[in-house]
């Protein structure tokens, strides 16, 4: 156990005949741990951005209600009178008067004939 440790620790075997297949193993612990820290770090990009997305959606949707409500106001009847009455128009005193239009019906031939 001892020369096993102290072994590991002198690295030996990096340096034995049979070494190549260690430096193999090595490498490709080394290229996997990469792509592992690659991947984390586009993970969080992406979290970030959807954090950022998320931000803005919510601004978006506040000022989306913002202009609505201001809509709503400017549509009252109140504010377009207060509006109109600045130009010098004034609200009707008198109601409306709904207008119904009766149509002439035409006569068929038969119908004329037998009149």
């Amino acid at each position: 156990m001892k020369n096993g440790v102290y072994g590991i620790l002198k690295a030996r075997f990096l340096i034995q005949d049979d070494a190549l297949k260690n430096w193999r193993f090595i490498v490709f612990l080394i290229i996997l741990a990469i792509i592992m820290i690659a991947n984390t770090q586009r993970f969080e990009q992406k979290v970030f951005k959807i954090t950022e997305l998320t931000n803005q959606v919510k601004e978006l949707r506040s000022e989306f209600v913002d202009r609505r409500s201001e809509l709503m106001k400017l549509k009252m009847e109140s504010t377009v009178s207060e509006k109109m009455v600045e130009k010098q128009i004034f609200p009707s005193t008198v109601p409306p008067i709904k207008i119904k239009v009766k149509k002439v019906e035409e006569k068929s031939f038969f119908k004329k004939i037998w009149q």
